[in-house]
């Protein structure tokens, strides 16, 4: 049931990059959004199969592979991963349908697109550290080609800082699985909670402040956030949307099922710390985000906000909490994707992002005003307004939190308000007011944005409300994983689960 999910787009990709005739580029976007249509599909029936009620790993598969070095096979889904592989599929499916101006490169172009979808996939499956750091590191170099290939002027810049960010992101990660390795005397690299039973406290955190830091880079959480504005905006739509919406997810991903699934001593003893780092990195993303003249790089600081209500909930570990960071991972790829597809409709109607330009976008005659409307439905969401996506992971991160880490809470609270500051300046600046795009004031009339091209927009505005409104579509897939994690962390008793 699982390995099509890593074979559809790997073999898609080689395909596509073997194939012997010459294919235009608007076929290459038909053939790689049918095969990650597929994939979607796919994703459907496992949630078909898929036992809510079970909080352990469903649909395992194991074959040997190195086990000489214990590099094995394994994969295994549970609530915890399953609403990601849906964001991933369906993101994927989203910034493949936005690619129409991929003239250059355009075998190259999909090819990356696919390989990024299966690695992605392949972390989250993965049951093997080894096994995951491979896909971790997979999606490294085509996210980087992404960027300097087909991003903007100052591209290289961006891109080489990303791929040095992030290549130290994973060397810090596979340092800690060998360490832990080396520490219990065993090349078996197989995910068993509570592993780390058999360490001291010392090493524990050791190798669980290598991964935090690993793991924090990709998140990305302050101070290690600065290769995500450049890499958001020198990068095209598509590109942002798989780096917002699902590249980030492996960062909390890994927070949730390595640091505090194989270290809940060594976690619990850093909880405060973690809670305190959270409502730093959430109060320096809110206020960078305010300060921000360029709607992608607004966009692109938010993250690192809306990134730290997920360490809160892991740090303070309660079901509640857990539960949140699950809706606030699924949410934010959604509301980011919808967020960065508006700016670049703006962008590529207007020709400028520029806060201290754009006025009016919002007027019905001349303006863009069902784009306007989409962008005061994402920001909405991202202020966490009640009946949408945004509202229930900040509500239960909050809830699960405020007992066990008050002074951060209430902090993080704050940040949470601030998002309302800064999304409220790029919509009054940009959409209301006088029409013009110039400095000069001069009335302007844009061109037109057709409904069609709006479609993933509004597909993603339908996912916030749906999840927004009825939240058991996800609750009643996740719950179960995030109590059974929240007792390993040590924080409830596995027999008074539910």
């Amino acid at each position: 049931m699982l390995s099509p999910l890593l074979l559809i787009p790997f073999l898609g990709a080689i395909t596509l990059m073997l194939w012997p005739t010459k294919i235009s580029p608007m076929g290459l976007r038909s053939i790689t959004a049918a095969l990650l249509s597929i994939q979607l599909l796919w994703n459907c029936g496992i949630l078909f199969w898929f036992d809510s009620s079970s909080g352990i790993m469903q649909m395992s598969e194991s074959i040997p592979w190195i086990s000489s070095i214990g590099l094995n096979y394994d994969l295994a889904v549970d609530g915890l991963s399953l609403p990601l592989l849906f964001i991933n599929g369906g993101l994927s499916l989203i910034a493949t349908w936005v690619s129409t101006a991929v003239t250059n490169r355009p075998r190259l172009y999909f090819a990356l697109l696919l390989i990024i979808t299966g690695a992605v996939n392949g972390a989250f499956l993965a049951q093997n550290l080894l096994l995951f750091f491979i896909f971790y590191e997979l999606e490294l170099i085509p996210l980087w080609l992404l960027i300097a290939i087909w991003g903007g002027k100052n591209r290289a810049y961006a891109a080489t800082k990303f791929l040095i960010f992030t290549a130290i992101s994973g060397i810090l990660i596979l340092a800690a699985f060998l360490g832990l390795a080396l520490a219990t005397n065993s090349v078996d690299f197989s995910l068993r909670p509570l592993l780390s039973q058999e360490l001291n406290i010392s090493t524990q955190l050791v190798l669980m402040g290598a991964l935090l830091i690993g793991f924090g880079i990709k998140i990305p959480l302050f101070p290690f956030h600065n290769w995500l504005p450049d890499a958001h905006t020198e990068a095209s739509t598509p590109v942002s949307i798989l780096l917002a919406g699902v590249l980030l997810k492996l960062g909390t991903y890994g927070l949730l099922r390595f640091c505090v699934g194989l270290f809940p001593e060594a976690w619990y003893l850093l909880a405060p710390w973690l809670a305190a780092w959270a409502a730093l990195s959430i109060l320096f993303g809110s206020l960078a985000a305010i300060a921000q003249t360029d709607m992608k790089r607004m966009v692109a600081y938010s993250s690192v906000g809306h990134m730290g209500y997920v360490l809160l909930a892991a740090a303070a570990a309660t079901p509640v909490s857990l539960l949140g960071a699950e809706f606030q991972m699924i949410s934010h790829g959604l509301i980011s994707g919808l967020l960065f597809l508006v700016v670049g409709v703006v962008y590529s109607t207007t020709g400028t992002r520029n806060l201290e330009i754009l006025r009016g976008l919002l007027n019905p005659q001349r303006g863009l005003p069902l784009t306007g409307s989409l962008m005061i439905l994402g920001v909405m969401a991202s202020a966490g307004i009640p009946g949408m996506a945004g509202f229930l992971g900040e509500f239960l991160i909050f809830r699960g939190s405020l007992q066990t880490f008050p002074i951060a809470t209430i902090l993080s609270m704050v940040g949470s308000g601030l998002t309302a500051v800064y999304f409220l300046l790029l919509v009054n600046r940009a959409f209301f007011g006088r029409l013009t795009i110039a400095p000069s004031g001069n009335p302007t009339v844009l061109k037109q944005v057709y409904l069609v091209d709006q479609i993933p927009a509004l597909s993603l505005c339908f996912s916030v409300l749906i999840l927004g409104l009825v939240p058991s579509l996800l609750s009643n897939l996740t719950e179960t994983s995030t109590n059974l994690l929240s007792a390993i962390a040590g924080f409830v008793q596995i027999g008074a689960l539910t």
